[in-house]
């Protein structure tokens, strides 16, 4: 397949592109930065500045990955503008774009998160859980309607609701890594929010398995099947770096210093992918245990 990127750049898509070149399919990345693509994504990477660089080259599948992180700054109004405009209006150009193609794709694979759900407590979440309105939920939930309007020109939509990604080298676990390593990690408010977490290969499994199954649409926990809470993922990522991880985060701290993207850190979703495993994925990395054996280096 010729397959179009967005965030191509980034930790799930570049490693997304390295996948399906390996597997012999044609990937163009459309990025702001195309010459960073090269050395990001590696080499036999078409990339585009602009979708109008595409013109005369059908692509048969698109991977929707574009977006600022969201946890890198707090959540001024600045900062949402730039959040909002990186997901949902850049979504609703490349739904445009692909409406006005005389040759469509057979599916869009789109971005959100499990965001979405806003915060779950301790019930267990799968795609057919309602959602808690708040900002994360407002925010994908745009970004999901904008991916969904494909549909309207027969293309097959996906929705990637993606937990914390457990990868060796960037994510999140970029920043836990350092105070862990040196025995001053812990949980973070009363520990017990859950992390509905996955790991890199499994992401990328999960959307060259729904670029490839055609029954599949719709929203998608792209989370392990055995989510755990804070103190457990504390725990268990001290035990991997041989440290004690014992020393707690108030979260009168994360609030004073982060203020409402504190809501990222004390909150969360007991997120299954119920929607993946009936579908007949096969996860690799079922239990954070071996995830985490798997990128960390002591």
């Amino acid at each position: 397949m010729h397959v179009l990127i967005t965030g191509g750049t980034g930790l799930i898509g570049s490693a997304l592109c390295r996948k399906l070149l390996s597997d012999g399919h044609e990937v163009s990345v459309w990025s702001r930065r195309p010459e960073t693509v090269a050395s990001r994504c590696g080499p036999g990477i078409n990339a585009v500045g602009e979708l109008s660089q595409l013109s005369g080259k059908p692509v048969q599948a698109v991977v929707n990955l574009a977006g600022e992180p969201i946890a890198d700054k707090p959540w001024t109004s600045k900062r949402k503008a730039a959040l909002w405009a990186s997901r949902v209006t850049l979504t609703e150009h490349l739904v445009e774009w692909l409406g006005r193609q005389p040759v469509k794709p057979e599916v869009l694979i789109s971005g959100s998160a499990v965001g979405w759900y806003g915060d779950a407590g301790a019930a267990v979440v799968t795609e057919a859980t309602p959602a808690k309105p708040e900002y994360t939920h407002t925010l994908c939930d745009a970004w999901e309607s904008a991916a969904k309007r494909a549909a309207a020109h027969g293309i097959r939509v996906c929705q990637l609701r993606t937990g914390l990604v457990v990868a060796p080298k960037g994510g999140f676990l970029q920043r836990l890594l350092p105070p862990f390593k040196l025995g001053l990690g812990g949980p973070i408010g009363s520990g017990q929010q859950y992390m509905p977490w996955v790991h890199l290969e499994d992401m990328v499994g999960i959307i060259v398995f729904l670029l490839n199954n055609s029954q599949c649409k719709g929203p998608f926990n792209a989370t392990a099947p055995h989510p755990v809470t804070n103190r457990e993922f504390a725990k268990t990522l001290g035990n991997s770096l041989k440290r004690p991880a014992i020393i707690p985060v108030p979260a009168f701290v994360l609030k004073a210093a982060l203020g409402e993207m504190s809501r990222l850190l004390l909150t969360g979703q007991r997120a299954l992918p119920e929607k993946l495993r009936e579908a007949g994925y096969v996860f690799r990395f079922e239990h954070l245990e071996t995830a985490l054996a798997d990128v960390v280096k002591t």
